[in-house]
């Protein structure tokens, strides 16, 4: 996103009170009636939905300077349930004050209209991972979109990302027992390294270089 659209939306919701919320915070559930907006400053939101047998199924990651949910602002019902994955702030603000905000503002709209194209496209680039791509290639994927979507590349060029095995299972459809077996293998393969709720990518480039390779 640009620097002159995250400077707007920083100027306008800075009049809104800040609030904190502790890692697990459900903060929005489905269906809920909102009068409201979220704009996130620091932290992550993940968005999911629960399978009839009560397993998360993660739709989306939020990261700073994003707003959710976006479908009452055009009038459509939130259809999902929204939790910190890590401790947050955000602002929130009334949705007339947001649309008027908006309705002033065209280049934030079209700012926005760009990250959510963004996130359409990769949401449709795994929907073709998921019906047709094996186990290693969705979770590769998974791991090349965290990196180049929330940057935590760190000084000796690796990428950490706060992501559990369970976690990234529930993005790309599949087990924790198969998400393990593939991460060992990306393992032996010198791609990346785990620790306590981590995943160390080691080579970015490598890394999606040989996931355009496997079928």
């Amino acid at each position: 996103m640009e620097t002159t659209v995250i400077d707007a939306l920083e100027e306008f919701f800075s009049k809104y009170r800040l609030r904190h919320y502790p890692k697990g915070q459900i903060l929005i559930l489905d269906d809920e009636v909102l009068g409201y907006i979220y704009y996130l400053t620091s932290g992550r939101v993940k968005a999911y939905d629960t399978s009839y047998r009560g397993a998360e199924l993660i739709l989306s990651i939020y990261g700073p300077y994003n707003l959710f949910p976006v479908a009452p602002l055009v009038n459509k019902p939130n259809r999902f349930i929204y939790r910190a994955q890590t401790d947050i702030e955000v602002r929130q603000a009334p949705i007339p004050d947001i649309i008027k905000f908006l309705q002033e503002n065209p280049k934030v709209v079209y700012g926005l209209m760009g990250v959510l194209h963004g996130r359409v496209d990769e949401m449709l680039h795994l929907m073709s991972y998921l019906m047709a791509s094996s186990a290693k290639k969705r979770l590769m994927y998974e791991l090349v979109l965290e990196c180049r979507y929330f940057n935590l590349q760190s000084e000796d060029g690796t990428y950490s990302l706060l992501l559990s095995e369970k976690e990234i299972g529930s993005r790309v459809g599949l087990s924790r027992e198969t998400v393990s077996r593939e991460i060992s293998k990306l393992k032996r393969e010198h791609l990346v390294e785990t620790r306590p709720g981590k995943i160390i990518v080691l080579n970015l480039v490598e890394l999606e270089k040989r996931m355009k390779t496997i079928v």
